[in-house]
């Protein structure tokens, strides 16, 4: 055999073996990755280096695939499966937050000579009925005017002053409002839209309507067709109160009723106005003012308000993505551990001691604040399974499990990964701009249960590029496993 020959030979061998490994079944760490995968990643026009993913048996741990799996990246909105399954596991599915109404003065036949105290324990899901509910308990307990002031103590929260446009430039989006340990309603308001053409203006309605904030309306009813140029209306929050809103632009009377929720106020005022809207609504009398402090020791407790359970909490953050509410629970971790006031630092360091306490270890993980809507939050794909596989194996697994969106049905997986069989896909989905990740469970063809972590950090996630590949990985599973 010629020597050319021989080498012809060698090189279809190498050709043969490549082809094999790509191929291959990944059943051991590092290996391959799998076709479906590998295609729709270079289908999509994602580099692999910018994509992480790891497959775990959920019972035995097993490494089943893995690429680039100890790599730390940016998590978005996974990195609330760290917090809320910590959360559960330290304070239990039955723990509660306690908003506390106190009084300083004298209450006879339902008058206050004195001042009401509102005291802020950090409830996450301080919505506006159940602050109505609140609202009437004190009327329960035989309050009806109020002749001092209203006082709102938030201290049980210490927490640095941020820049609310810092991440992304948009201060009064919803999922920017920052935490406070009275935190009322997400401090949003509802802004309805209405051309009125018998009045020929457009009403704007707001929701709640706190009497501390002013709305200005300059929007200009257009008669026409409702197009791109006679539907232009711009918000604007002119002043650092943030108590004066303004509306301008046009709106054409044949367009339909339309709604912006805004972050309004800052929180002690939101709770202070919103409050006051209630209590008069309610027929209760207040001409007094606003002040922040703490409530002084000879506060006399007048009423306490439960939150929902911790374990409801964890099902409205993971099931819809909640970061204000996934920052309140990493706070309470916190002062639950070192001690009031609550701090992000102190958040932190009860993960870190909790991890340590499990036996868990994830050298790449940066927490920050908890909700992975931040830019320095960091952790490998690997290092987030096995957290997830510890949570699948924890005391409080079904709580935990059944807070993930369902694929097909409901939260933030509602209209994605439709064709998966009903209850088989359970994953918390996290999205910022330049990142698009899936952390949570997978039953495949057999009825066993994987562990799926998808990160992928790459500029093309904004434009849908990441959510095929994450959909190629559920896919494998389901039809290879």
């Amino acid at each position: 055999m010629s020597a050319r020959h021989r080498l012809r030979i060698r090189r279809a061998l190498l050709i043969a073996l490549a082809a094999l490994a790509s191929r291959a079944a990944p059943g051991a760490p590092g290996g391959a990755v799998p076709a479906p995968v590998a295609r729709t990643i270079e289908a999509q026009r994602l580099p692999q280096s910018s994509v992480s993913f790891a497959v775990l048996d959920a019972e035995s741990g097993r490494v089943i695939a893995v690429h680039d799996g100890e790599t730390p990246r940016s998590p978005a909105s996974t990195m609330k499966v760290v917090t809320t399954f910590a959360g559960l596991d330290q304070l239990g599915p039955a723990y509660i937050w306690h908003t506390q109404a106190l009084i300083r003065g004298e209450l006879r036949d339902g008058v206050l000579r004195g001042d009401l105290y509102l005291k802020g324990g950090g409830d996450p899901y301080l919505t506006l009925e159940r602050w109505w509910s609140f609202v009437q308990e004190l009327k329960a307990r035989g309050l009806r005017s109020i002749h001092g002031d209203i006082v709102v103590d938030d201290s049980a929260f210490a927490l640095t002053p941020e820049d609310p446009a810092a991440f992304d430039g948009r201060p009064h989006r919803a999922y920017n409002a920052e935490p406070d340990a009275l935190m009322v309603n997400f401090q949003s308001v509802e802004f309805r839209l209405m051309p009125n053409p018998d009045t020929r203006k457009v009403d704007i309605v707001a929701t709640p309507a706190p009497p501390n904030l002013t709305i200005e309306n300059h929007v200009t009813l257009l008669d026409g067709h409702c197009r791109a140029g006679q539907a232009s209306v711009d918000f604007e929050v002119p002043g650092e109160a943030w108590d004066h809103v303004v509306f301008s632009g046009t709106l054409s009377r044949d367009c339909a009723e339309r709604s912006i929720t805004r972050v309004v106020l800052h929180p002690p005022t939101y709770a202070f106005g919103t409050f006051v809207e209630l209590w008069r609504e309610s027929g209760g009398l207040f001409e007094g003012g606003l002040r922040t402090e703490a409530t002084p020791p000879d506060a006399v407790p007048l009423a306490s308000f439960d939150s929902l359970t911790l374990a409801e909490i964890v099902r409205l953050t993971n099931k819809f993505s909640n970061n204000l509410m996934a920052r309140h629970l990493l706070l309470t971790l916190g002062a639950d551990r070192f001690g009031p006031p609550a701090t992000v630092e102190k958040g932190g360091e009860a993960i870190e001691a909790w991890l340590k306490e499990r036996g868990l270890a994830l050298p790449g993980l940066a927490i920050d604040n908890g909700s992975g809507l931040s830019r320095a939050a960091r952790v490998s794909a690997l290092d987030l399974a096995r957290l997830l596989r510890a949570a699948f194996h924890s005391r409080y697994a079904p709580e935990f499990i059944a807070s993930l969106p369902l694929a097909g049905i409901d939260g933030t997986l509602r209209l994605r990964m439709q064709d998966a069989a009903a209850g088989s896909v359970r994953l918390k989905t996290g999205h910022i701009d330049g990142v698009s990740a899936v952390a949570g469970y997978v039953a495949g063809g057999s009825g066993k249960t994987y562990v799926l972590v998808s990160l992928v950090n790459d500029e093309r996630c904004d434009y849908g590029a990441a959510e095929p590949v994450h959909a190629a990985l559920v896919d494998w599973i389901q039809q290879s496993r």
